[in-house]
């Protein structure tokens, strides 16, 4: 059996990378929104700061969705580590 190309604190590295740039993106793209749309600078970047909120929200939502629909795979780490 062929195992992983990368070790499990690059992987922890990677998946820390990718979630913040998903919050980074949709607060990034409220304020260009908001600027786009013309408002000043207040409003911009109060529309950052709730578009990193959401972001926050979407990436807690999506996590706890998906670990419920993933298998355990601690349990498969374990039995490899044996």
């Amino acid at each position: 059996m062929v195992g992983p190309s990368i070790s499990d604190d690059e992987q922890r590295d990677a998946n820390r990378r990718i979630k913040a740039l998903s919050v980074l993106f949709v607060g990034g793209s409220t304020g260009l929104v908001a600027f786009q749309a013309g408002g000043s600078a207040t409003e911009i970047a109060a529309s950052v700061a709730v578009g990193l909120v959401a972001g926050l929200f979407l990436l807690w939502f999506t996590l706890r969705t998906l670990g419920e629909l993933t298998p355990d795979r601690s349990r498969d780490r374990r039995r490899r580590e044996r």
